[in-house]
């Protein structure tokens, strides 16, 4: 600063004898503009040079091909589009099946993810002789579009002044009635459609999975297709015969670092990790806690801890942590023996529509038992479709027909799919041993096979308190079929042998992370109530830490009252010592836990809330508690929401219909916040 001020000094200071300068101000002035001009003229000339990062880059840039459905639809001589919203994958093969039908009856379907999509193109879908639009939408969570429609929920949303009266469309949605918001998306996309002006061929389907959905999609898709024939005056020809999307190459010589291992997306993603990850791009995360935390009894409940450090992936509490499992090496080398393959061959399953964007079934190429393992989901009972595809390998006539019977809408069909294969829990290796006549070619069984799916658990910690590390609490699942099976689930019994260190190699989980709306309070103030029994404590472990460091941080922080529940409590009280340390920190204000089977008559968390109406109504009522419930949707989330209702009757002086209008406007307000699952 010293010689700054000299420098100042010496301009202001006045000069007693001025000599004539040298140049005057003017031709300052006209130098400096003309030094300018030439500079500006030199760098405008000069192209810049190019970036060699660019070529870098996996993604290539988007072009009229991959985003222009109209133009792919012209160009392959296709008039239906099955658009799904899809999470697990039911609805893409909902999607699917139905753009194969479409062969069946005269016509050219094909299926597509409207995140690859410009879905400002439907108002010229009419440019296109007898066309129409199916939606296949399923519903995530609390009413929420699934991740790849979210674009297109958003679109439909801020289009008002969109006419799509050219537009012929239906939908078939894909919900659970267990659910506060049955069928929320397929039924906002029927109505929203209809408000834009476009035109309902056929009457929305209303899929259950809490009952039946392979049921509900057959009986809609048997009055669906001679209804779309008799609209566009088409024979309906109904087809009987299989219909192959995918041809087989086998690769007798080629590079192995070719072939792919497991990868999700990229190939040799999980040896080279690139970050963002995501659910194309997961991070291999190594476990560094395996530890069971029941102390007793026949289940097996869990809590892992999975190392982030250094991947740049941030959550929050109440987010969940998606997982890609594997099957069971013994299930893959059963199915090879059976079927008497070489599982180790190096194949890839072609599509056989060269200008499909899904140019194959999972990534290729890869081997049999690649695929069988990372790729393809061996452990569902498998739907009508395929069933009835594979019917055609039966050597027995008898075998065929039922089959075939169990793949049709008929009352006998139905009853025989339901007893033989869904009641009975019989996945496609118990299938081919109970029916020793059927021997379906492999690559034709892999490509009716659905994908092995993520599998999303709730978070169990805070970023606050653990932003390096992400823990896991699920229970092993593990039962008895009705024909003497033992049955395990996929992604726990998988996590459940994810040791710390394997053979001194360290084990890993491929994740990422799914944002949730499960969030604490923006006011830390706010009151919560937490009602969490089993692994539903999930979540809660981790605003129970939240809160902690709040307070640590000398923050105020309003009431935090925990609601859990359990069977026994010497048995399976999970996180006890955690939870007493934090009520006897004064985290917890309140720590109420009901133990189902410690006593004659059955407590649970809702006998709880009832007990404590008075406190529960002041915090709700008066003090702006949020009221959060995690766990099973079907019985415990429902039982909870009825005690909820009875206490603002009683304590509210509320009739019925006001008590569940007070609670639903909780929930719009979001200070009734649910994560359940059935």
């Amino acid at each position: 600063m010293a010689d700054m001020d000299a420098e100042t000094t010496t301009h202001t200071e006045p000069m007693a004898d001025e000599e004539e300068p040298l140049f005057s101000n003017l031709d300052l002035f006209l130098f400096s503009l003309i030094v300018g001009l030439l500079i500006y003229w030199f760098m405008s000339r000069k192209k810049p040079d190019p970036i060699p990062e660019f070529k870098k880059l996996d993604t290539p840039a988007p072009t009229t091909r991959e985003t222009s459905f109209i133009e792919k639809m012209k160009k392959t001589g296709k008039n239906i589009i099955v658009f799904y919203g899809s999470q697990t994958g039911t609805a893409e093969e909902f999607a699917n099946r139905l753009s194969k039908d479409a062969q069946r009856y005269g016509m050219k379907g094909m299926a597509a993810d409207p995140e690859e999509y410009d879905m400002g193109e439907l108002s010229r879908l009419s440019e296109i002789e007898n066309s129409l639009a199916i939606f296949c939408m399923a519903t995530y969570g609390e009413g929420d579009p699934t991740d790849n429609a979210q674009d297109f929920y958003d679109w439909l949303q801020e289009n008002d002044d969109e006419d799509l009266s050219g537009l012929n469309y239906t939908v078939f949605a894909l919900g659970n009635k267990t659910y506060e918001h049955y069928n929320a998306m397929g039924k906002y996309v029927d109505k929203r459609l209809e408000e834009l002006r476009a035109k309902r061929i056929f009457d929305l389907g209303l899929g259950d999975d809490d009952g039946n959905l392979e049921e509900d999609f057959i009986s809609w898709r048997e009055q669906f297709w001679p209804a779309i024939c008799e609209h566009f005056g088409v024979e309906a020809l109904g087809d009987d015969s299989s219909i192959r999307q995918y041809e087989l190459q086998e690769h007798t010589d080629i590079n192995m670092n070719k072939v792919y291992t497991g990868e999700i997306g990229r190939l040799k993603s999980f040896e080279v990790q690139k970050p963002p990850f995501d659910s194309k791009n997961p991070f291999l995360a190594p476990v560094t806690v395996n530890r069971r935390l029941n102390k007793a009894g026949d289940r097996h409940l869990m809590h892992l801890e999975l190392d982030i450090t250094g991947s740049k992936i941030r959550y929050e509490s109440g987010d969940h942590v998606a997982v890609f499992p594997t099957n069971d090496s013994g299930l893959v080398n059963k199915l090879g023996h059976i079927l008497g393959v070489d599982l180790d061959v190096v194949i890839s399953l072609n599509n056989l529509d060269d200008e499909s964007n899904k140019k194959h079934p999972f990534p290729c190429p890869t081997t049999y038992r690649t695929a069988l393992t990372h790729y393809l989901d061996i452990t569902h009972p498998p739907r009508t479709n395929v069933l009835y595809e594979l019917a055609q390998y039966a050597s027995d006539p008898k075998d065929q027909e039922n089959m075939r019977k169990m793949a049709s809408s008929s009352p006998e069909g139905k009853a025989l799919y339901q007893s033989w294969v869904l009641d009975a829990s019989r996945n496609i290796l118990a299938i081919l041993e109970d029916m020793p006549t059927l021997r379906p070619p492999i690559d034709h069984l892999c490509e009716l096979m659905p994908r092995l799916q993520a599998r999303y658990y709730s978070i169990a910690s805070s970023s606050k308190v653990h932003p390096n590390s992400i823990h896991i609490c699920a229970v092993v699942v593990e039962y008895k079929t009705k024909t003497g099976r033992m049955n395990k689930g996929v992604a726990t019994n998988w996590l459940k042998n994810k040791l710390v260190s394997d053979n001194g190699h360290k084990s890993t989980v491929p994740m990422y992370i799914r944002k949730s709306q499960f969030r604490l309070p923006f006011k830390a103030t706010n009151p919560v109530i937490m009602i969490g029994p089993g692994t539903g404590i999930a979540p809660f472990m981790g605003f129970i830490q939240e809160r902690g460091w709040l307070k640590e941080q000398g923050k105020e922080v309003g009431e935090t009252v925990m609601y859990f529940g359990c069977r026994h409590k010497n048995e399976d009280y999970l996180y006890q010592e955690e939870l007493e340390e934090a009520e006897k920190n004064g985290v917890l204000t309140q720590l109420n836990v009901a133990f189902s089977r410690d006593q004659e008559q059955k407590v649970y968390v809702q006998h709880l809330l009832k007990n404590n109406k008075e406190d529960l109504w002041k915090l709700i009522h008066t003090e702006n508690a949020h009221i959060y419930v995690c766990g099973d949707a079907r019985n415990m989330a429902k039982d909870v929401q009825t005690t909820f209702h009875e206490i603002a009757e009683e304590m509210g002086g509320m009739v019925r219909t006001q008590a569940t209008d007070y609670i639903k406007k909780l929930m719009t307000k979001g200070r009734y916040s649910q994560d359940v699952w059935s």
